[in-house]
This record gives structure tokens, sequence and C-alpha cells, in this order.
């Protein structure tokens, strides 16, 4: 499942976003690739455990946390701390499939993150480059993914997927990955088109009889479902 979560930034924080980046130690990408995926690998990253992004990430993790598209599509655990990636002229990721657990450096011992889902936020107006574009394939065919700046989407972390070379500017994104209560996509799936159904069923028909079972069929279902 594949969903497009539009304007999860404001324009404005956008550009103190990329203000920010402009005085950030940008460094080799390959730095937090696995084995296979950083021999495909080649962009800029800003170093994973500066002040910079730890500032920048904040931003994300608090619009996530108000997306209302964002939690009922992916149902997330835990969100691994956003990283941020710039592609110039001539630089792209070979076709890769994300590592199925990432950590966290914390205090004590590291914490895992399974990655259920894979997240680009995109940082840069599409008329400002060429290339660049996120291609993932899924079971219907490859989606060629370019989206406005503040706009994120959100994948199956399974995808293989793969970024073309950027020919004209620079390609700049946040990428994460969320670990989700509800470990299949295909459940996730049912979920979201469920609560999605039930969201619009209410602004018909208010909280009516039926409504209320289906919500309660909903919720159920995550009972079921969800390790949490």
């Amino acid at each position: 499942m594949l969903v497009r979560v539009p304007q999860l930034l404001a324009p404005e924080q956008v550009a103190e976003m990329r203000a920010l980046m402009v005085k950030a130690d940008w460094v080799d990408g390959r730095a937090t690739a696995g084995a296979q995926s950083g021999q495909a690998k080649h962009n800029l990253q800003i170093a994973e455990h500066s002040p910079a992004v730890r500032a920048l990430g904040d931003v994300i993790l608090s619009a996530l946390g108000r997306n209302e598209l964002f939690t009922s599509a992916a149902l997330p655990l835990r969100v691994f701390p956003p990283l941020f990636n710039r592609y110039d002229g001539g630089m792209a990721f070979g076709s890769h499939i994300d590592n199925a657990i990432r950590f966290v450096k914390t205090a004590g011992a590291p914490l895992r993150v399974r990655t259920d889902l894979s997240a680009t936020l995109f940082l840069t107006e599409p008329a400002a480059y060429d290339g660049g574009e996120l291609v993932i394939e899924d079971t219907f065919g490859a989606k060629t993914i370019k989206l406005a700046a503040g706009e994120m989407i959100l994948y199956p972390a399974s995808s293989r997927h793969h970024v073309t070379p950027v020919t004209r500017g620079s390609r700049i994104a946040s990428f994460f990955w969320v670990q989700s209560m509800v470990r299949e996509d295909e459940a996730r799936r049912h979920l979201f088109e469920l609560d999605t159904a039930i969201q619009a069923l209410r602004r018909d028909q208010g909280d009516s009889a039926e409504v209320l079972r289906l919500t309660g069929l909903y919720h159920n279902l995550l009972r079921r479902w969800a390790d949490a």
C-alpha cells in the first residue's frame, strides 16, 4: 500500500529546515547503508548524530504526531529518527530493499526498530531539479514518485525501490522508517480502508448505529492484529 501524505509540512517549515541544512555537515550517504545497498548508493547525507539532524527530525516527528492520515495508514509503534539526504548532479540510488531492522542508539542497549514502512518526505520543489524520482516496485508494477516540498510518500519497506539519477539541480529529502503496531501490510491496508470508510460515513450520518458497529469492528480487528 502506497499512501501519499500531502502538506505534512507547511511551506514556511520547509524553508526554515532548508536554511538550517545549508550550514549542516554533509557526508557520504553510504554511512548508513547496508552491505548490498551501499554498493548502489551514491548521495550525500547530513551526519546522522549531528545536532542539525536532531533539530530537523523533531520538526518532522511533531508533524507526524498531528497527522491523522499518517496515523491511520501507519498505525505507528516506533518511528526511526528522520535522516536527510541530498542528490546532486549524477547521483542516484540503485535498486535495493531496506534493511529489516534498524538500531537507534540510546543511553543503554540500542533500540531495535523493525522497518515495516519506509517514508520519503520531499523537501525540494519538483521544478528545481530533473531526475531524482523515487521508483517503487509493487505487485501492480513500478510507481514513479516526485512530490511537492512538504509532501510525503509512505510505502512497505519490503518493496524494491530506487532513485533515478539527478541531471539538474539538487534533490533534498528526509527518509525514515516506521515500525507499525500491525506487522502485515495487507492487514494494515484493510484497517486503513475500513477507517477511511468509517470517517466518511460519520461525516454523512454522524454516529449512527451502523457507524458504531463498524467502529467496533475496526477496534476488534486492531485488537486482534496489533502488537503494542
